[in-house]
């Protein structure tokens, strides 16, 4: 059971394995020099901003051959914090106020709480869309490929750790928006999220990003 839990926070950390959707693919040979314009485009779409969007998630252990689907809603608060509702294929919430993380499955009576700094610092996992200045602070960009409507990046961390080893964006051109996010660690585990129905709000409920331990709830720590 509490494999489970860890389990959750760790999607975050890990996402390739698995290649972009087959829209970024194709023959065409990017152009470098575009690359200072894509970061600046998408820091003008997305630093300071607040916004959330629908998931899918598939998340793949490779030494065990073992993938799992998710989704649900997420929603991202400048600076760092994070919420990530699962409503499929069990509820749980990813809870994150920028300094403590919260990881609560109702149907386990459970809570796991850790150090955010510690899991999503540096802009790890999907942390950096909580916190957009930290794409050219964190990472060595890249164009790794671009078709007619999209653009992708792979964002290499500029201190290397097992946790995350790459990241990879699917970026459309038109909107300049992330339409999906692909992760991996140096063990080869990878995470794909695909965001849809992306929505920027100016001001968003602070109540998103707190939460209280239900009494009677087992906490684990994940620090311990």
């Amino acid at each position: 059971m509490i494999h489970r839990i860890l389990a959750a926070a760790a999607m975050l950390l890990i996402i390739p394995a698995y290649p972009l959707c087959s829209a970024v693919h194709g023959d065409q040979e990017p152009d470098r020099k575009e690359l200072p314009l894509i970061v600046d485009a998408l820091k003008d779409r997305y630093e300071g901003k607040n916004f959330s969007a629908d998931f899918h998630q598939e998340s793949t252990l490779s030494a065990l051959d073992i993938s799992d689907t998710a989704g649900g809603k997420a929603w991202f608060n400048h600076p760092g914090r994070m919420r990530w509702e699962y409503r499929f294929p069990d509820r749980h919430i990813i809870v994150t106020d920028g300094e403590t993380l919260w990881i609560h499955r109702p149907e386990e009576n459970q809570v796991v709480k850790g150090n955010a700094v510690k899991y999503f610092g540096d802009g790890k996992g999907a942390g950096f869309l909580s916190n957009f200045s930290l794409i050219s602070e964190a990472f060595d960009i890249r164009l790794a490929g671009e078709t007619q409507t999209h653009w992708r990046l792979e964002l290499i961390p500029k201190e290397r750790h097992y946790e995350l080893s790459a990241i990879y964006l699917e970026v459309h051109k038109e909107t300049t928006e992330i339409e999906q996010v692909v992760t991996e660690n140096a063990y080869g585990d990878t995470t794909t999220i695909s965001f849809d129905n992306l929505r920027f709000s100016a001001d968003m409920d602070p109540s998103l990003f707190e939460f209280e331990i239900p009494p009677g709830t087992d906490v684990i720590y994940m620090d311990e």
